[in-house]
């Protein structure tokens, strides 16, 4: 038997009516599940369509956000890079400035004086001096000739000093006679006469020439007369200007055997007929021979 509260199927089968159902609250869950079932007979395409368009539009607006967050790190960066090369370009023009009031880049001195006022200095007279050039000269062949020959002849002329300065020291090593000062203490020909001082100039012929010799072992040519006549007692020195001073000077016409003949640098005894006896020079030895100038005079002792 069953509870007069409780429904029986029967009851729970039995049909409601619409109008009755309408205002109960499970009334609005019809229309609300036949809209679901409406909504879900629709095809599936659009939806999938608009989700792929909206996943689309979010991925572009998206890169569109990177893009604009890209550019403006890149105008970041640009307008950095400019302001530093501004910066920098204005320091040495900010330097360069004269007008700046910073000391240590103010201007220079040479600035200073350009914009102070003309000055003016005044020059005295200046003297003008004129220069003068020498013609320019060539040295010819026949100079050239000339400075050889001369250095040849200066070659040979120490050459015959040097071979002098040996004969001389042999010389002097080898003769044991009496000399100049001995002759005159004690003249051996008191007498005097330009015929026997002829004479005995003769005695001293092939005697070889020694330069500064003064005795029989060797004469230059000073020397040689110095010791022919200071065995007459007259004293001279040895020199061919000392001898030829101290005596007269006579014509070549009146000259006679004993008499000196003086050339320039050399003397001898007059020999008679144009002759000179003399001592020549290195090599050879007292002779008789011409005289070879018309360059000479006589000179007569003991008058």
């Amino acid at each position: 038997m069953a509870h007069s509260g409780t429904p029986d199927p029967a009851q729970d089968r039995t049909p409601q009516d619409p109008s009755s159902t309408s205002s109960s609250p499970a009334s609005g869950l019809a229309p609300r599940r036949a809209l679901r079932l409406s909504r879900s007979s629709k095809p599936s395409t659009p939806v999938a369509a608009t989700s792929v368009a909206s996943s689309a539009s979010s991925a572009s607006d998206a890169k569109k956000g990177t893009r604009k967050k890209g550019g403006w790190v890149l105008n970041a960066a640009v307008i950095t890079v400019a302001t530093g090369i501004v910066a920098t370009m204005s320091l040495p023009a900010f330097a360069l400035n004269p007008s700046s009031d910073n000391g240590a880049f103010g201007p220079s001195a040479a600035d200073t004086m350009k914009k102070a006022q003309a000055q003016t200095v005044e020059v005295g007279a200046v003297a003008s001096s004129s220069v003068t050039r020498d013609a320019a000269t060539a040295t010819s062949e026949q100079q050239l000739e000339a400075e050889k020959a001369a250095a040849a002849a200066a070659k040979a002329a120490e050459e015959a000093r040097q071979q002098a300065a040996v004969s001389l020291a042999n010389y002097a090593s080898s003769y044991s006679g009496p000399s100049v000062s001995d002759f005159l203490a004690n003249p051996p020909y008191p007498s005097f006469s330009l015929s026997q001082v002829f004479s005995v100039a003769q005695q001293y012929i092939g005697t070889p020439y020694v330069y500064g010799g003064s005795t029989p072992a060797g004469f230059d040519c000073s020397g040689y007369v110095m010791y022919v006549y200071a065995q007459f007692g007259i004293s001279l020195p040895h020199s061919v200007s000392g001898q030829a001073a101290m005596g007269k000077r006579i014509s070549i016409a009146d000259a006679q055997p004993g008499d000196l003949v003086i050339m320039d640098g050399h003397d001898g005894f007059y020999a008679g007929n144009g002759n000179i006896m003399d001592a020549p020079d290195t090599g050879r030895s007292i002779s008789i021979r011409p005289i070879w100038t018309s360059d000479y005079y006589i000179v007569r002792l003991g008058i």
